[in-house]
């Protein structure tokens, strides 16, 4: 006696699929990773070292007494804020010239940080100012100019975030960099070109620096390892960026 077959037998049921094709229909992931790096580790140990070297084993200046300690915070400020503009300035011409994105992330990232160190000297100026001048604020050319670079990085940035054409968002905040840049010669050089409150250079000069020996060697640390967290700081806005655009690509994706 023979069966007929079960028409079951040739409706098989939806087939698994392949592993091919489950990675082809994955969401992409964003690995989670921090964008601090071992440098940034490094400058906040240098950091640290900085804070015990300036008050335990540096002596008091004879006029200004512990207000002077400032100078080891405020003036690497200064110039890492200088460094940090400048790496934007000239990201921005490359970026001008070969169109290259990673120069326009880079010139982002470096202004970010130059905006805090700055913020830095013009919080730390004024407390210092406040013990030697007797005021917190005057007008004076260093200070104004000062502050004016710090309305300028601002505008970059409010600039960047205003303007949603990649490309249009970065030639502008590109010229305005450049233009930014500008005013850092003019207030290393405005005690030279004006009458200012602010003392001649004392170490940044042609001529031997005028620190004593254990001063300078505070402050040539306290130099060194601000450029130390600069540039960390830098790298680790850079890799965030790089992560932003990812996760980006990532969200476009789904």
């Amino acid at each position: 006696m023979s069966y007929a077959p079960s028409p079951l037998a040739h409706h098989p049921g939806p087939a698994a699929p392949s592993p091919s094709a489950a990675v082809a229909g994955a969401k992409p992931s964003v690995p989670a990773r921090s964008p601090f790096g071992w440098l940034f580790a490094v400058a906040v140990l240098l950091m640290a070292g900085v804070y015990v070297r300036a008050i335990y084993f540096t002596p008091l200046e004879a006029l200004q007494g512990a207000a002077q300690k400032i100078y080891y915070l405020h003036v690497p400020s200064a110039v890492s804020s200088y460094l940090a503009i400048s790496i934007t300035a000239l990201m921005s011409i490359v970026y001008l010239w070969l169109r290259d994105e990673r120069a326009d992330r880079l010139a982002e990232a470096s202004a970010e940080v130059g905006l805090v160190f700055l913020t830095g000297v013009l919080t730390t100026g004024p407390l210092w100012a406040r013990r030697i001048w007797g005021t917190w604020w005057t007008w004076d050319a260093r200070l104004t100019l000062t502050l004016f670079l710090w309305f300028v990085v601002a505008a970059y940035l409010v600039m960047r975030g205003a303007i949603e054409d990649d490309a249009m968002r970065a030639r502008y905040s590109a010229v305005l960099a450049i233009l930014g840049a500008l005013l850092i010669p003019f207030i290393h050089l405005s005690v030279y070109l004006f009458r200012t409150l602010h003392p001649m250079p004392i170490v940044l000069k042609p001529s031997t620096p005028s620190l004593p020996s254990e001063m300078l060697t505070t402050f040539l640390f306290s130099m060194g390892s601000f450029t130390v967290l600069c540039i960390a700081l830098i790298a680790a806005r850079y890799r965030l960026s790089v992560l932003r655009d990812v996760a980006a690509l990532s969200e476009e994706a789904r």
